[in-house]
């Protein structure tokens, strides 16, 4: 019996023993448990903290920078609407004109002469037809048909002027610079040198004999120099002889003075140089003006003929009183120039403009002239000025505002060979 209490004694122990370290397991676990629950709850926060736009890691950023790298192809390879109309209306006037080159010899385009009108009006055809797709970046769902929104048609009609002007003025520059640089331009400028000196010469011995002048003459311009010939040598030879008229010829007869010159021969020497300035401003496409030393002009009383025929008749001539008097308009030049501060697109334009700057008050605001301007126009008309050529950036016109003699005329026609004028 003792030991049977003892064997079940036994066992009890083992049972309670296995209870207690179960509990004390289960007790272990549990805060094991928890402390694993509140260490995963402290990863799963540090990995939310970590997500950008639910994005693990450093994705978000490497997907800014994609995007980034992406408007900036589109910004750099893909053109605007400024950069792919003014593209297009090129193309049109290139094709309709032929392109702009600035190779010496090689003949311009066939828009020369082209007016802005004509370039405009071509362009906006040109245009009309044109349904392709102006900016590629930008066609899907945009362009739903041939007439879309993202066409060329719709989108460049309103950058049409503004090129066609940017078109006139390179085309413009290239023909100065083909002209400038072509062999006839630059024989020209070496007959213009010649010219010149020649120009000095015959005001210097003017009054020489005729084989003296021609001699002083060929040395500086005849044909062994570099643009001289002896046409030139002719032509200042005879610039300004008496002998031009079947009265200069008798005056000479008369007096034996075969060699002398007549009136404002210096203004006729003048002249000569003037023709061949002309010749250099049309080859070369230059505004080149010519300035030239206020020559006095005198009246010496009776010609040699006058006094001959005094004397056979017994019939004194009157006297000339008024070869000496001082006339205050003698400078005044027949023609003033004006620089626009806008631009002037047609002759009427230009005609209208003056009209005002003549007429107006000197303090009217215009958007074309200053006051100063106006003053001077108004000032020049009152001493004389017959001509006013108004100018803007590419373009030039001569109004007339007086009656002109054929003199004056032939004179401002040559002046101003490359501007616009109503002269026939």
């Amino acid at each position: 019996m003792n030991r049977f209490l003892m064997i079940f004694g036994c066992v009890t122990a083992c049972l309670l023993g296995n209870s207690a370290m179960a509990v004390s397991a289960g007790t272990t676990a549990n805060n094991i448990g928890g402390a694993r629950k509140v260490g995963y709850a402290n990863n799963n926060t540090t990995n939310t903290a970590s997500t950008t736009g639910g994005v693990r890691g450093q994705q978000g950023a490497v997907n800014a920078y994609l995007q980034n790298q992406r408007n900036t192809y589109f910004l750099v390879t893909q053109p605007d609407v400024d950069t792919a109309c003014r593209q297009k209306i090129y193309n049109c006037l290139a094709d309709y004109c032929g392109d702009t080159t600035v190779v010496p010899g090689k003949t311009s385009g066939r828009c020369m002469y082209a007016t802005e009108t004509e370039l405009y009006n071509y362009a906006l055809l040109c245009l009309q037809k044109d349904y392709s797709i102006l900016l590629p970046q930008y066609s899907t769902g945009v362009q739903n048909n041939a007439g879309g929104m993202n066409t060329a048609a719709r989108l460049c009609p309103s950058y049409v002027q503004q090129e066609v002007m940017t078109y006139l003025s390179m085309a413009n520059m290239a023909d100065k610079l083909n002209k400038s640089h072509s062999d006839l331009c630059l024989r020209r400028r070496r007959e213009l040198e010649a010219a010149m000196a020649c120009h000095s010469v015959a005001l210097t011995y003017g009054n020489e004999t005729t084989s003296k002048l021609t001699s002083q003459l060929t040395e500086y311009c005849g044909s062994g120099v570099s643009g001289g010939s002896a046409e030139m040598v002719t032509r200042f030879v005879n610039a300004g002889n008496i002998g031009a008229d079947i009265w200069g010829w008798a005056d000479k007869i008369v007096g034996l003075e075969l060699n002398s010159k007549g009136k404002n021969w210096e203004a006729a020497v003048d002249a000569v140089l003037a023709s061949y300035t002309n010749r250099m401003n049309l080859a070369c496409g230059d505004d080149l003006q010519l300035n030239t030393v206020s020559h006095t002009s005198s009246d010496t009383g009776y010609s040699n003929l006058q006094n001959a025929a005094a004397v056979v008749a017994g019939i004194a001539f009157p006297a000339n009183t008024t070869a000496n008097v001082s006339n205050p308009y003698a400078n005044q030049s027949v023609f003033k120039e004006i620089t626009s501060l806008s631009e002037i697109y047609t002759y009427a334009d230009a005609n209208q403009v003056v009209q005002a700057g003549l007429t107006s008050n000197a303090l009217t605001p215009n958007s074309f002239l200053t006051s100063a301007q106006m003053d001077d126009m108004q000032t020049a008309y009152k001493l004389g000025t017959k001509v006013f050529v108004i100018r803007d950036s590419s373009r030039c016109y001569v109004i007339p505002v007086a009656t002109l003699t054929q003199t004056e005329t032939s004179l401002v026609a040559q002046t101003f060979a490359n501007c616009i004028s109503r002269f026939k």
